[in-house]
């Protein structure tokens, strides 16, 4: 093995453990994997379909770590979670398969603005409409809102994190933890439905997945475990920072 390629891997493996130790406690593992696998030259749309291939047992690896916390979403209900999830994860992934890598890096930091913004003032948006986090949603409501965000995460994995804590938060979930752990329960469902679009058109180089795959299974359940035990002011704060870090980056 030559030097290059030892570094190739040990870059590839790098963003692997860390990126799905952020996506375990904040989302954004995506930020760390995809400028990796670009660098390797994966084309940037098939970067982002092998990525999210390989983050899929990092989220699996982190909901174990948060099994303490977690529960079927109460506005949602679990057969509304899995139906939304389906439909928006393959109407998402379509959308991908079908965008020049062109339009794909210019729709970006637009995506991730998006979602940290929405994360940031979800309290504030809630007191504005007169509604108290612990007031039920209505079921629809709910279920529309899990659609959309399903139709982003197939489309693009960056960012979905962020994106999920801000639903669940709209919605009247308000412990961290079980949201965290529900994020990368729904993070694994999306993953799945989305993979078997991504590999009908070819866009996934299974070969650099299954390289980062242990990597990501170690990271994802260290990064729940110790993400447990961070003050939640923190974990709320450094989630937003991490949103802004990555859409500043992706306009470069």
């Amino acid at each position: 093995m030559t030097h290059s390629q030892i570094l190739h891997d040990a870059v590839l493996l790098g963003a692997a453990f860390f990126g799905a130790a952020l996506n375990a406690v904040a989302g954004g593992g995506s930020f760390l994997t995809l400028p990796a696998l670009l660098w390797a030259g994966v084309p940037a749309v098939a970067a982002n379909a092998t990525g999210t291939a390989a983050l899929l047992p990092g989220y699996v690896a982190s909901a174990w770590g948060f099994r303490e916390d977690m529960g079927t979403p109460r506005a949602l209900g679990l057969l509304g979670l899995l139906g939304s999830c389906l439909l928006g994860g393959l109407l998402g992934a379509w959308l991908l398969v079908s965008t020049s890598d062109h339009a794909f890096r210019a729709l970006v930091p637009a995506l991730l603005l998006f979602a940290t913004a929405l994360f940031a003032f979800s309290q504030p948006l809630l007191r504005l409409i007169g509604r108290s986090a612990h007031d039920h949603t209505p079921r629809w409501v709910a279920w529309i809102g899990m659609f959309v965000v399903s139709v982003y995460g197939g489309y693009f994995n960056g960012g979905l994190g962020v994106l999920l804590l801000a639903l669940f938060g709209l919605i009247g979930e308000t412990d961290l933890n079980r949201m965290n752990g529900l994020k990368n329960v729904v993070s694994a469902l999306l993953t799945v439905f989305a993979l078997g679009i991504y590999a009908a058109a070819g866009t996934v180089h299974w070969g650099v997945a299954g390289l980062m795959v242990p990597a990501v299974l170690l990271g994802g359940y260290f990064g729940a475990r110790v993400g447990r035990l961070v003050p939640r002011a923190v974990m709320r704060w450094g989630i937003v920072a991490i949103g802004l870090v990555m859409a500043v980056l992706f306009m470069r």
